[in-house]
């Protein structure tokens, strides 16, 4: 059960945010009630609510896209692993797959995860694992060619355990990097979330014999005591 503490405003002070707390209920771990208030004090997961996205994770594409410019009207785009559909939400407003950007060019989103998704105007969305043989030929086939960006927000299920969850999350990360050279066109980008641990410098390694420039990022929308950042590889060499 959440409450919000109550308190007087007396002239001379000023109005503040009021925290949420949550009480520890019966049945519920400790660890449970320090993410649920986390969540409900957390300013992205407002924002996200109020902006009609479906997860704070929406920002942390928009926040590397005002860095790196890849979503730009026309761009054809691959979403993997897009479940519950934030990141395409915004591809689909940055790329102008709606038309509504009067003058600009039209772009593609395309969406894929293991698992059903709820339908996202402007995006087109399958039910695919990307690690089948013939997935990166369906992709192309589904955009009529291949596309400008393949980004993924994908993290493997957590074990509990740091660094058999970071080698989880880098295997697939360069499983993602792999699918990204085959469906990418020249001159594309590659933007995948990676976990600080040590393994991550193999994927730079191969990332940059295909990429003129890869960076790590971490924007402002990941949670600071979080290991996750995110790698943007641009200009794909082909």
């Amino acid at each position: 059960m959440a409450k919000t503490p109550t308190g007087k405003n007396t002239s001379g002070r000023g109005q503040r945010d009021l925290k949420v707390q949550v009480k520890t209920a019966r049945g519920r771990k400790l660890s449970s009630t320090r993410w649920l208030q986390r969540q409900l004090n957390d300013p992205y997961v407002k924002r996200a609510q109020t902006e009609g996205y479906r997860g704070r994770a929406a920002f942390k594409i928009l926040e590397l896209d005002e860095k790196f410019r890849f979503l730009v009207p026309g761009a054809r785009v691959v979403d993997l692993g897009c479940a519950p559909g934030g990141w395409c939400q915004v591809a689909v407003k940055r790329v102008n797959a709606l038309g509504e950007k009067s003058g600009k060019k039209i772009g593609t989103v395309l969406g894929i995860d293991i698992q059903e998704v709820e339908p996202i105007a402007g995006a087109e969305i399958h039910v695919l694992d990307f690690m089948e043989d013939d997935a990166d030929q369906k992709v192309k086939e589904w955009m009529g060619g291949k596309a400008d960006v393949v980004m993924s927000d994908m993290a493997a299920s957590s074990s509990g355990h740091k660094q058999t969850d970071h080698l989880r999350i880098m295997a697939l990360c360069e499983t993602a990097a792999y699918f990204s050279f085959d469906v990418l066109e020249e001159g594309g980008t590659f933007v995948a979330k990676v976990l600080a641990g040590g393994a991550e410098g193999d994927l730079q390694k191969l990332l940059k014999q295909k990429f003129d420039k890869v960076a790590n990022v971490k924007p402002p929308a990941s949670r600071s005591d979080s290991s996750e950042k995110f790698v943007v590889a641009t200009e794909f060499r082909g």
